[in-house]
């Protein structure tokens, strides 16, 4: 018997804007937390397995980078395409109450409020992607072009 899935806030928000995607469970390893650890798990190309950085731009306030899991963002970029002088990663305290969401199970889509969000341009070239779904232990698997639309996103070389 299949084990029944629980829907996410991010997952909610897909289905309320008809965005087609796959909830796709995996092992989590409460010490490694890495998006490479989840490309190992579900056996796909780590560079199409994203991860949700939070940050907070001097001009603009917060923002949030989307990027392929092997790969750092560049803040110096991040800031120049924000329209920011300067960006910081936020401290992981920070996440749960700005974002609702908590390290390694942070989606880009279903925050408690829209920030301006950014996706590194790689996305676009495969036709598929994972990001997390809101909880650790959870990827949506969604067609980068319907995650750029749902979370309004700007593409942009944002990595080291």
């Amino acid at each position: 018997m299949k084990e029944k899935i629980s829907k996410t806030n991010a997952a909610r928000m897909l289905d309320k804007s008809k965005v087609p995607y796959k909830l796709v469970p995996y092992e989590v390893d409460e010490d490694d937390l890495s998006a490479r650890h989840v490309a190992n798990v579900l056996d796909e190309n780590i560079e199409q397995v994203f991860k949700t950085l939070v940050l907070h731009g001097d001009k603009t306030g917060h923002l949030v980078c989307v990027v392929p899991g092997d790969h750092e963002v560049d803040l110096k970029k991040v800031a120049k395409a924000s329209g920011n002088k300067k960006c910081d990663m936020i401290a992981v305290k920070e996440l749960l109450p700005l974002t609702g969401y908590i390290r390694g199970g942070c989606s880009p889509v279903g925050m408690k409020k829209h920030f301006p969000t950014f996706i590194h341009s790689t996305i676009e070239g495969f036709d598929k992607i994972w990001v997390s779904a809101g909880i650790r232990g959870l990827q949506i698997e969604i067609a980068p072009k319907d995650l750029i639309r749902e979370v309004r996103a700007s593409v942009a070389d944002i990595i080291a």
